[in-house]
């Protein structure tokens, strides 16, 4: 999947989820003792230009100017269906915001090939059509990926597709490693 998606039949993009599943682990051993749980975490992180502004993740659920909000965190993947999501809506983002990414990293450290089932994907909510996808294992043992980035080249938010594997644990990791698709 490559290339910018802008909302067909409409100048522009206005109201965005992104949607991170997983499985849990699987109990393992004699006695069903289970590995370490798998804990994912999906992050919008919005910039002015290359300077970070604001973040909506498991830890700030919700950016200052409410546009950018997470639903709530996961911590093992429990559940059908998308275990995070994060909704966007661009309408009530500050106006001085160029650039809001979409990374998943794995705060328990384990590469997404050890991953059951992991997906994350990108939905416009106006129109139902769901703009990018991925496997999350087709990042191999990378404890991040940037999935791709909203932003607004001709003034109109369109999405563009990253789908770049990256190491990073937590959101703090991530930062310096999106420098390459801010401009």
């Amino acid at each position: 999947m490559t290339g910018a998606l802008p909302h067909p039949g409409h100048s522009s993009l206005r109201h965005v989820t992104m949607g991170l599943g997983w499985d849990p682990v699987r109990a393992t051993g004699l006695f069903g003792r289970r590995s370490k749980d798998i804990d994912l975490n999906a992050a919008a992180l919005s910039f002015v230009g290359e300077r970070f502004t604001d973040v909506a993740f498991h830890e700030q659920l919700t950016s200052r100017d409410t546009a950018m909000r997470h639903l709530g965190d996961s911590v093992t993947g429990d559940g059908d269906g998308d275990n995070e999501v994060i909704v966007v809506d661009l309408t009530r983002l500050d106006p001085d915001v160029t650039t809001v990414v979409f990374i998943v990293t794995c705060y328990s450290g384990q590469g997404f090939d050890q991953i059951e089932n992991g997906f994350c994907r990108v939905t416009d909510n106006v129109t139902g059509r769901e703009l990018a996808r991925i496997e999350l294992a087709s990042a191999r043992s990378h404890t991040g990926l940037v999935l791709g980035k909203l932003h607004r080249p001709q003034g109109d938010w369109i999405f563009t597709w990253i789908g770049e594997p990256i190491w990073a644990q937590h959101v703090v990791n991530a930062i310096p490693q999106l420098n390459g698709h801010l401009a």
